[in-house]
């Protein structure tokens, strides 16, 4: 097992911006940390950084409380699992598996016991003679993360391993590599990937990192934190709109009132809604941004008077379990709302519909894009019975 830690990690290349920035990141011993982010944020080149195939250009990476800026990546106990498997085409599977133990020049004995235990725990014992050409996506990708384990490794790297599989694939093969890690969590994971499903399921700790229209944050860190806190807690707007799908609603709102209890916002089509944030950084008057996500509006019943939405339905999207309502709360272009409803819910194109959000499920952002503090159980609980 081995940790993890970096501290004011850089990567620029020359003539270019930084591609990452400032990462600052301690990943502990066991933990599985995932890597999320749109593409081009940096998450491949940190991860690469990791293994040692991608020079640091400033800061300190330690691995087990050892200094690795310059040691081969040969020399840093980790082991990767690449996205197109990079395995040797005219060896078997079990040549595969047992190439980087010989290299290493173990008994034979040894070699054999550790590629069939990983085969058995792979479900590979049966293929072992075959050629990469006659597997499927879904073993090879199972060969490639056989090769990390039979290393015994104190990290296993991850770049997008799921990304060449179809969905039911990507499905079992991400349940496979959950239920691996539970069974060989003597050894830290770290795992890259853009799809947030991915990153939701898999990890212990989430890095989220910023690309956008913002180039002086590009390859920095967003938000880390548990799947749960950046979803109910996002620091961010960047965060919030991308975690969460569908994405989280965005409306700009005027402050009616705001305070450290509480805040209460004038939506577009004049309702008031009141928010379970601390609100001592805005001031009555101003404006600010609106967050509530799509499962956390719901058809508003005769408990929810003060906290209605009015919306008019423009397309009804059925999915069997769930219903996707796309609605509008005044005229404006910027007022359209996604409403995740439940899949018999009685809605109509065209007709107005009242929906409901509770206080607690409502998210505040300032002009700088930054998420006002979410009140405690104890405080958010006395303010959502007073709003009623």
């Amino acid at each position: 097992m081995a940790s993890i830690s970096l501290k004011n990690v850089h990567k620029a290349y020359q003539g270019n911006s930084a591609v990452v920035r400032k990462v600052d990141l301690d990943i502990d011993a066991h933990e599985f940390c995932v890597f999320l982010g749109p593409s081009g944020c940096g998450k491949s080149t940190l991860l690469r950084m990791i293994a040692g195939l991608e020079a640091i250009t400033s800061g300190e990476l330690r691995i087990d409380g050892k200094l690795v800026n310059d040691i081969h990546p040969s020399k840093r106990n980790v082991a990767m699992v690449f996205q197109n498997y990079a395995l040797y085409p005219h060896m078997s599977v079990y040549e595969n598996m047992a190439f980087a133990l010989r290299q290493a020049k173990l008994d034979g004995a040894v070699i054999d016991r550790k590629v069939r235990q990983a085969a058995a725990t792979l479900q590979l014992d049966r293929l072992l003679d075959r050629k990469p050409a006659a597997l499927s996506g879904g073993q090879r990708q199972r060969v490639a993360i056989g090769r990390a384990i039979v290393r015994e490794p104190g990290v296993f790297l991850f770049d997008e391993p799921l990304s060449n599989l179809d969905a039911a694939l990507r499905v079992q093969t991400r349940t496979e590599i959950a239920r691996l890690h539970r069974e060989f969590n003597q050894a830290s994971a770290v795992y890259v990937t853009h799809d947030q499903t991915e990153a939701m399921a898999l990890a212990d700790k989430i890095v989220l990192l910023h690309t956008g229209a913002d180039m002086e944050r590009d390859g920095s860190i967003a938000q880390v934190g548990s799947p749960l806190d950046l979803y109910h807690r996002p620091k961010n707007r960047f965060v919030a709109g991308f975690i969460g799908s569908p994405r989280m609603n965005f409306v700009r709102v005027k402050v009616v009132e705001a305070d450290s209890d509480g805040v209460r916002l004038r939506l577009p089509g004049g309702e008031l809604l009141a928010a379970s944030v601390d609100g001592r950084r805005l001031r009555a008057g101003c404006e600010a941004t609106l967050g509530v996500r799509p499962e956390h509006l719901a058809i508003a019943g005769g408990d929810a008077k003060n906290q209605i939405v009015r919306a008019q339905a423009r397309l009804i999207e059925r999915f069997g379990e769930c219903t996707y309502l796309h609605a509008a709360l005044a005229e404006q272009a910027d007022t359209h709302i996604v409403a995740k409803l439940s899949g018999d819910v009685d809605v109509e194109r065209g007709r107005p519909v009242a929906l409901a959000a509770a206080p607690h499920a409502c998210h505040v952002f300032d002009d700088d894009g930054l998420a006002l503090p979410r009140l405690g159980d104890a405080e958010r609980a006395a303010f959502t019975r007073l709003s009623a």
